[in-house]
């Protein structure tokens, strides 16, 4: 791409967040034919708003959720709602009600639709009219993270760079089958950040660049929605989001960053519950009973 394109969104720094919530959550049936996996309780938290609250501490001013047409609660969710807010903070809890009043008021959102489940690049892509063109972030909300620390560095490798920048972690090399994983630069430091000169999608263990896979942080340039609209479907008819980095790649590298703070899968039902009892053993009004109950019932 010419440089000169480039220098349009070179030195703006990511104020959007596209949280991808059209999935159907069918490994959590049957709860999700009626709630949406994205507003399942983390103790009292809905996943949602713990993703919500990370891209807002990373600098989001305006959040794009990519829905589908049957998931009403989820816009029910984000609709400004003064009678819940009262509520939350008569019941004691301020910093949550601060958190809520934030969506709609300082932070805006909206909502687009992804009308099948054609892959996260097509989700990705259906998020085009409402980012415009400008750098964003994207958030998955399967995966829970401890902080904002990460999103920030991406977000700032991005304003700082003018290439896309994503989240990585190391796998054992049996697990790589199952995600994106990145080539890094041979001049890459080891423990990164590195530049990422291509990415594969799933590969075998023997055919694997490396073990640093993909997580689901990314920021990345507007130019990438002119790759998601060149893809080709897989076989399974979805567009992924990884052939969209690899082509951007391929041209100039992206930056692939580390994650080095706690992070949980809540695809799983295993690995939500794990959130929930992780999450709730660092919260001051649940951790002492609850810690108590958990060391009596795990001694039985």
């Amino acid at each position: 791409m010419p440089n000169g394109i480039w220098l349009a969104w070179d030195s703006m720094r990511s104020r959007t967040a596209v949280i991808p919530a059209a999935g159907l959550g069918t490994r959590f049936y049957p709860v999700t034919k009626a709630v949406p996996k994205e507003l399942l309780p983390i103790v009292d938290v809905p996943v949602l708003q713990l993703v919500m609250d990370e891209a807002i501490a990373a600098g989001a001013e305006h959040i794009v959720l990519v829905s589908h047409v049957s998931k009403t609660p989820v816009e029910a969710y984000v609709a400004p709602s003064a009678a819940v807010i009262d509520k939350v903070r008569a019941s004691g809890r301020d910093d949550l009600a601060n958190r809520l009043a934030r969506i709609g008021a300082d932070v805006r959102v909206s909502v687009v639709y992804q009308d099948a489940p054609r892959g996260l690049g097509h989700a990705v892509g259906c998020a085009r009219s409402a980012v415009g063109d400008e750098p964003f972030s994207v958030l998955l909300p399967d995966e829970i993270m401890g902080d904002a620390t990460l999103l920030n560095a991406l977000v700032d490798s991005c304003e700082k760079k003018g290439v896309g920048a994503v989240g990585l972690m190391r796998v054992p090399m049996e697990q790589v089958s199952a995600y994106g994983v990145i080539t890094p630069s041979a001049s890459s430091p080891d423990e990164g950040p590195y530049d990422i000169v291509d990415v594969v999608e799933k590969p075998a263990q023997a055919d694997a660049p490396s073990n640093l896979i993909i997580i689901g942080r990314y920021v990345l340039t507007p130019d990438v929605f002119e790759e998601i609209d060149a893809l080709k479907p897989h076989a399974n008819g979805e567009l992924q989001l990884t052939d969209a980095l690899r082509a951007q790649s391929l041209r100039s590298p992206l930056t692939g960053m580390l994650n080095r703070s706690q992070r949980w899968d809540t695809g799983t039902p295993m690995g939500w519950l794990t959130a929930v009892v992780d999450i709730a053993l660092t919260r001051p009004d649940i951790e002492p009973g609850f810690r108590a109950w958990l060391t009596q019932r795990l001694g039985d």
